[in-house]
């Protein structure tokens, strides 16, 4: 029942879980989330959609509020409601105006908890919650920029939640220490890998073979990737470096990426890797709609930012279909990677490191590959599972519903 078309529920208790049958003071509550668009491939967005469906799976009302993109229609089948505001935008009068949207939104709509996962649109949620005296909680999902004071105040809004969710450890101790949030508020919730998708068992060989012959991989070449947009502090000149100190020409290396209009960057790539004559061995794949036949099809996955993963989704996936990943030292690597068991870290930017570690991943024979597999499957299911974020979600949703006017 909605808070909006029923006055007999204004009082009752809201619970996006119940156990059991929801008694006369309990109704399941209405969760709002809001993010600059929703566009397809990001972990933001992703995380969303999938947080969404977990809220509307359990009973509650699942509503995102975005400038819209092509993951409206996912969410939409997902059984959750998707509102179209300009929340993209950073101009300072639109902000102010998106703040009297949401409390209209809020208001129509019954919201419980309003949760704010970008910055931008998380300084108009903050006022609205304030203003309507709904619960706010917010996503910190990275470290972003703080050179200044200005920019810190600017990424302050994702401190003032009343339970701030941090994607790893490492951001959990990121805003401990930068923004001086104390440990009580913070709720460490790893990103989590969707199992159904990236399962070994349900990614058939013609899917494999389909996307090998599409990249034009010769048959039993081994394959190294490193998948993630094409920006600088992904790392993917790092990876041609090494690749270059390698002098191996048996080998394909694929970047699978977009450029996302940076084409300055893409063409540096591609004079790097001409000039070490390595235009054989390494490929730019502009984008790819199949990322567990993508995986299954490589011999090794790396990750090779130079700055700090906040995360690392793709470390994780390729985990949890078995692949050998190299991930740099440091960031959410660290929690992802259990070093020298399901995969192995090497110093950011240290070519020379990288070069010797993708020449001993590739040596690894059919049962330490075997054993490996193994390990970081069972790693991967265990600790960073789609259903596992989504449960500690909603556990952190009805920790906020409990709490009193005067613990907020």
């Amino acid at each position: 029942m909605d808070a909006d078309t029923d006055d007999s529920t204004a009082g009752m208790v809201a619970q996006p879980i119940a156990d059991g049958e929801s008694g006369p003071d309990a109704r399941r509550a209405t969760v709002l989330q809001v993010l600059p668009a929703l566009g397809a491939g990001g972990g933001v967005e992703r995380g969303t959609v999938e947080i969404a469906a977990a809220v509307a799976d359990a009973g509650g009302r699942a509503l995102v509020a975005s400038a819209g993109g092509d993951l409206v229609h996912e969410l939409n089948r997902a059984g959750a409601e998707h509102f179209i505001l300009p929340l993209a935008s950073k101009n300072p009068l639109v902000m102010r105006a998106n703040v009297g949207r949401l409390v209209q939104l809020i208001e129509s709509e019954g919201v419980d908890i309003v949760h704010a996962r970008s910055r931008a649109p998380a300084w108009s949620a903050h006022y609205a919650a304030r203003r309507t005296g709904q619960h706010f909680l917010t996503t910190f999902h990275g470290t972003y920029s703080a050179g200044n004071w200005l920019k810190r105040r600017y990424n302050a809004v994702m401190t003032r939640g009343e339970r701030v969710i941090a994607i790893s450890g490492f951001i959990a101790g990121h805003i401990h220490r930068v923004y001086g949030v104390p440990a009580r508020v913070i709720r460490v919730i790893h990103r989590g890998v969707d199992l159904a998708r990236f399962d070994p068992d349900k990614v058939g060989a013609e899917r494999v073979v389909s996307l090998a012959r599409k990249w034009r991989l010769p048959d039993g070449v081994l394959v190294v990737m490193l998948p993630g947009r094409l920006t600088r502090w992904k790392g993917q000149a790092s990876v041609i470096e090494a690749l270059a100190q390698m002098r191996r020409r048996d080998i394909r290396c694929l970047l699978v990426g977009s450029d996302q209009g940076r084409t300055g960057y893409r063409h540096e790539l591609e004079a790097l890797v001409s000039r070490h004559g390595l235009e054989e061995v390494v490929r730019i794949v502009d984008h790819c709609d199949d990322m567990p036949a993508a995986y299954m099809l490589t011999d090794v996955v790396i990750s090779a930012s130079t700055d700090p993963e906040a995360f690392g989704r793709v470390i994780a996936e390729a985990q949890a279909l078995g692949r050998p990943v190299i991930a740099s030292d440091h960031g959410g690597a660290r929690e992802t990677v259990i070093a020298g068991e399901t995969g192995w870290l090497t110093p950011p930017g240290d070519t020379a490191a990288l070069a010797d570690t993708i020449e001993r991943v590739l040596d690894l024979g059919g049962t330490a590959r075997r054993a490996l597999a193994e390990k970081a499957i069972a790693h991967v299911r265990r600790d960073f599972s789609k259903d596992n974020m989504c449960a500690k979600t909603l556990d952190v949703y009805n920790e906020v519903l409990a709490l009193t006017h005067a613990e907020r």
